[in-house]
């Protein structure tokens, strides 16, 4: 993954309340129907090596099957469990071009993995798949100290509508970067460090989300390569 793959946050400065191994919302805590994996540690991975800036460009219709088979199997391979694997659509601001671009990529899950173990998977995707970084979230207790972000999900958000939020928060789209919306059900995700989470809550709300309804779990992003 050559950039930061949004997802979407909160921080302990916000009165969340805390359910489970750091499972939070605004509101109450993701019922089991949720699209929250329940997954020791997630891996965010592409085999894109393009700058893709037109949306309807056919390459974002691909479903990155055979990259989902080859991605389980080093998972596999390499000692850790590999669970679902979920499509998603990309909306990423480049500061170089001055416009957005898009991307396909995949969310995988993984479980029975060491923190050591998860980093030396997401560099094998990374190197084998010529990408400059791969990013690993880590789910953690909230009062973790290595907990250092959050990953935020919410239902009822498009690609088109994080592109047009982009193009009008200049400050989301800086330090955001940007984010991505599962390709099957329109559910954002979001994973951003602690310290933009009041940026990340007030984008939240310009993408037309309830914050009170926005799914918040806890724990350690790494852009292994980055």
């Amino acid at each position: 993954m050559n950039r930061r793959l949004g997802i979407f946050v909160a921080v302990g400065a916000l009165t969340l309340g805390v359910t489970g191994a750091g499972t939070a919302a605004a509101s109450a805590p993701p019922s089991a129907g949720s699209g929250h994996t329940s997954a020791t540690a997630e891996i965010f991975a592409t085999n894109n090596t393009a700058t893709i800036t037109d949306p309807a460009d056919p390459r974002l219709r691909t479903r990155l099957g055979r990259f989902d088979h080859e991605v389980r199997d080093i998972i596999r391979t390499h000692g850790a469990k590999a669970g679902r694997s979920t499509l998603l659509d990309g909306v990423f601001w480049s500061s170089d071009l001055k416009q957005a671009t898009y991307e396909r990529s995949r969310e995988f899950d993984v479980n029975h993995v060491s923190a050591a173990g998860l980093h030396h998977i997401a560099d094998i995707i990374r190197k084998q798949y010529e990408q400059e970084s791969a990013l690993t979230f880590r789910h953690l207790p909230r009062t973790s100290p290595e907990t250092n972000a959050v990953d935020i999900e919410a239902t009822g958000v498009t690609s088109r509508k994080l592109h047009e939020a982009l193009l009008a928060d200049p400050a989301a789209r800086d330090e955001l970067g940007g984010g991505s919306v599962t390709a099957q059900d329109g559910r954002l995700i979001l994973i951003a460090p602690l310290a933009d989470l009041p940026l990340a809550k007030k984008f939240v709300g310009e993408l037309g989300v309830d914050w009170n309804k926005a799914e918040v779990r806890y724990g350690a992003e790494e852009f292994v390569g980055g």
